[in-house]
C-alpha cells in the first residue's frame, strides 16, 4: 500500500485560539503551514465564557494585536457588548472586555484561516510525532536530544515538517462530567483526541491532569429579566485593535443582566455535595483557583450568603444565555433545582447542562521561554495545553510559539518578551519558571511593571517587535513611530509653555474649583492637577496642535503619571541587569558546592537562561543566587585564561 506523504514547514496541532494565532503567524511570515483539528467546526470555538478580554486579559489582546495577531480584529467584528473595566481606577488597570457572538467569532476566524495564503486546514487526529534521534547537539542546542521531523495522522498519513506546535487545548484524553454521567468527549461534545498523549509520554514529555468547568446555558424565553439588574455597554465603544476604525464599532449593543445566588441555592448545593464528582473524588484533575465552580464557592466561602451571577447572551441569533458565575459538575436534577432558586431563573429551562472537563496537559517547566521544548528541537507548545486557562492566554502563547517556530526554521534569533516589555512576557515567564500546580490565569497583580505595560500603549511597546517578526507592515510601523514623535513633541510643548497669572487664567481656574496661580506656571503643571484633563485646559492653551484621541490619551497619562513612570523605569533598569547576566548552557549545578540541594535540583530542572529568571524559581534563595554569580564568574575567568 502506498503511504500518503505531504511536506510542510510547520504543523500546528489544534485549531483553538492558540492554534489559530500560531498558524496565522507562520503562514503570514511565509512558511507553508498545516493546521490540524479533530473537527473543523471547532475552529476558534468558545466552549466556555462568551467574552474576550477583561481585567488583564484585555491587555493580552491589545498586545496580540500590536504584534500582528488576529484576536483583537476578530472580536471587533463580532462583539455584542463592549465595556472598559476599572475606569474609576488608574490607567494601569483599565481593561477592555467584549461580549462575543460565539458562533460569529468562530465563523469569522475560520474564514480568515481559509483565506490565508500558505495555510492548509486538515480535519483529522494527529496520533504520533516523528523524530530524528541522531545527535543534534551543537553549541546552540547543547541540551537537545532529538529533533522533530514530522507528524503521523490517524489514517496513517505522514506530514514531514521542520517544526510542530502543540495547541491541543482541553482535548487530550478529555472526559466531561455531569454528576454520575461521564462522556469521553472534548468541550461542547466535540470528539476528543485519544492517541497523542501516549506518543508524547514516549517522547519523554511529562503530562499532568487539569480540569476546568462551564455553567449551563438557558433558554432566553424562560428567564424573567425584570427581576435582574440590566447591565449596559459603554456609550462610546473603544475597539480592541489598533487597526479598527473607531466608528466601525459604534453598534447597537446587547444587554447583560446581574442577579445573585442565595441561601436556598447554597443549601441545595450543600445537600448534594456527595453527588458532585468534584467532592466525590471522581475528578482527578486540578481546577482553576480563580474560576471556581459554584460548589467550590459555597464550600470555601461559606461566610458569604450570596454570589454574583451574570446572564450573558451567547449570540445575536440564538436564545441561549450563559450563566456566568455558576459553573458546576452537579447532576442535572440538582442543577435545575439550584438554578431555579436564583431571582429571574425560577422557571428557567436548561439548553445545555453545566459540566466539568478533565484533560491532559504538560508541565510547562519543560519549555524554554521561546515555548520550545528543552530536549526536542523544533517542538513548540502553546495554550491550555501548557497549563494556562483562558482564550486570551492561549492566543498570546500561540502567537509567540508561531513566531519562534518560524525563526527557528529560518535560523534567526528567537524572540523572548521579558516581564518589563509585555503581559505576554509575564505570562510565559510565570508558566515556564514558576511551579504552577493549577490552571494559570493572567492578572494585573502578576505584572510588576504594570504602569508601563498599560493596554493603551501596547502599540508603542510592541509594534517594532511585530515589524521585525514580519507580522506588521512598514506602513503600520511608520504610523506608530509618527505617533510616538507626536506624543513626545506635545509633552515637551506643554512643559515649556508658561501661562501667567492673568485675570482670564485665574477666572478659568477658579470656575473649575482649582486654586489660582501665584506666579507663571507651565501647562504641564496645570494638567497635573487632578481636576484637569488635556481637553479641559483648551481654553488657556491657544496654540495647541490638532491631535488624534490616541495621542491625547498618551499625553495625558505621560504628564499626570510622570513621576511614577520614571520610578518604574528605574526599577526596570535594575531588572534588566539581572536578565542580561546569562547562565552558560553547559553549567552543571551539581558541581556548585555552595548551592543548597533544593536549589541545585530546581535549577537543573528549569535550566534558566539568566540570573533574573533563576531568581524567580521557587526554592532558589537570594543566597543561592549569590553563590551562582560567584561560580559563573569563576567559569568565565577559567575560560578566558584557557
Amino acid at each position: 500500500m502506498t503511504e500518503f506523504r505531504e511536506k510542510a514547514d510547520v504543523c500546528v496541532i489544534g485549531a483553538g485560539h492558540a492554534g489559530c494565532e500560531a498558524a496565522l503567524a507562520c503562514a503570514r511570515i511565509g512558511l507553508q503551514t498545516v493546521i490540524f483539528t479533530v473537527n473543523i467546526e471547532s475552529i476558534a470555538m468558545m466552549p466556555c465564557n462568551p467574552h474576550i478580554g477583561g481585567s488583564s486579559k484585555g491587555h493580552l489582546v491589545r498586545e496580540i494585536d500590536a504584534l500582528g495577531g488576529e484576536m483583537g480584529k476578530n472580536i471587533d467584528k463580532t462583539f455584542l457588548q463592549s465595556k472598559m473595566l476599572n475606569k474609576s481606577k488608574g490607567p494601569a488597570v483599565h481593561s477592555l472586555r467584549c461580549q462575543a457572538d460565539k458562533a460569529e467569532y468562530s465563523r469569522s476566524m475560520r474564514m480568515i484561516l481559509e483565506s490565508q495564503e500558505n495555510l492548509t486546514i486538515k480535519q483529522t487526529e494527529v496520533c504520533e510525532l516523528l523524530f530524528d534521534e541522531k545527535n543534534v547537539n551543537d553549541n546552540k542546542d547543547i541540551l537537545r536530544k532529538k529533533k522533530i521531523v514530522g507528524v503521523k495522522i490517524l489514517t496513517g498519513g505522514i506530514y514531514e515538517c521542520n517544526a510542530v506546535i502543540l495547541c491541543t487545548g482541553t482535548y487530550l484524553n478529555a472526559r466531561c462530567l455531569c454528576g454520575e454521567a461521564i462522556t469521553y468527549t472534548g468541550p461542547n461534545g466535540m470528539q476528543s483526541s485519544t492517541h497523542l498523549s501516549e506518543a508524547l509520554e514516549k517522547a519523554g514529555i511529562r503530562l499532568r491532569r487539569f480540569k476546568t468547568g462551564t455553567p449551563a446555558r438557558m433558554d432566553r424565553r424562560s428567564i424573567d429579566f425584570s427581576r435582574m439588574e440590566e447591565q449596559f455597554g459603554d456609550e462610546r465603544v473603544i475597539p480592541f485593535s489598533f487597526e479598527t476604525d473607531p466608528e466601525d464599532v459604534q453598534i447597537k449593543q446587547e444587554s447583560c443582566y446581574l442577579t445573585y445566588t442565595n441561601e436556598e441555592t447554597h443549601d441545595i448545593i450543600r445537600a448534594n455535595l456527595d453527588r458532585s464528582p468534584l467532592y466525590a473524588g471522581v475528578i482527578e484533575g486540578t481546577g482553576p483557583r480563580y474560576c471556581p465552580s459554584i460548589e467550590d464557592k459555597v464550600v470555601k466561602f461559606s461566610d458569604k450568603n450570596r454570589h454574583q451571577v451574570f446572564i450573558e447572551p451567547e449570540g445575536r441569533y440564538t436564545n441561549e444565555m450563559y450563566v456566568d458565575g455558576m459553573s458546576s459538575s452537579l447532576p442535572e436534577d440538582v442543577q435545575l433545582a439550584m438554578y431555579r432558586t436564583v431571582p429571574g431563573l425560577e422557571n428557567c429551562k436548561i439548553v445545555r447542562n453545566a459540566y466539568a472537563i478533565e484533560y491532559d496537559c504538560i508541565d510547562p517547566g519543560q519549555l524554554e521561554l521561546t515555548l520550545e521544548f528543552k530536549h526536542i528541537k523544533g517542538l513548540f507548545s502553546a495554550g491550555q495545553f501548557n497549563g494556562s486557562s483562558g482564550y486570551e492566554e492561549a492566543a498570546a502563547q500561540g502567537l509567540m510559539a508561531g513566531i519562534n517556530a518560524v525563526r527557528e526554521i529560518q535560523g534567526k534569533e528567537q524572540i523572548i518578551l521579558d516581564r518589563s516589555q509585555a503581559y505576554i512576557g509575564v505570562l510565559i515567564d510565570d508558566l515556564v519558571t514558576k511551579e504552577n500546580t493549577e490552571p494559570y490565569r493572567m492578572m494585573t497583580s502578576r505584572a510588576e511593571y504594570r504602569l508601563l505595560l498599560r493596554q493603551d500603549n501596547a502599540d508603542l511597546r510592541l509594534r517594532k517587535i511585530g515589524y521585525e517578526a514580519g507580522l506588521i507592515t512598514k506602513e503600520q510601523y511608520e504610523y506608530v513611530c509618527e505617533k510616538e514623535k507626536q506624543i513626545e513633541k506635545e509633552v515637551a510643548r506643554l512643559k515649556k509653555t508658561v501661562v501667567g497669572a492673568s485675570k482670564a487664567v485665574q477666572e478659568f481656574l477658579i470656575s473649575r474649583g482649582s486654586a489660582p496661580l501665584r506666579t507663571g506656571t507651565s501647562l504641564a503643571e496645570i494638567l497635573c492637577r487632578p481636576e484637569f484633563t488635556y481637553d479641559s485646559i483648551k481654553e488657556i492653551d491657544q496654540d495647541r496642535p490638532v491631535l488624534s484621541d490616541a495621542v491625547i490619551e498618551q499625553v495625558n497619562i505621560s504628564i499626570k503619571y510622570e513621576g511614577y513612570i520614571e520610578r518604574q523605569i528605574r526599577q526596570v533598569e535594575q531588572f534588566k541587569k539581572l536578565e542580561k547576566r546569562i547562565i552558560p548552557k553547559n553549567i552543571c549545578y551539581e558541581n556548585i558546592s555552595g548551592l543548597r540541594i533544593e536549589a541545585r535540583q530546581k535549577l537543573a530542572k528549569h535550566m534558566p537562561l539568566s540570573i533574573g529568571q533563576a531568581s524567580r524559581i521557587q526554592g532558589v534563595s537570594p543566597a543561592d543566587i549569590s553563590v551562582l554569580l560567584v561560580y559563573i564568574e569563576q567559569m568565565k575567568r577559567q575560560s578566558d585564561s584557557e
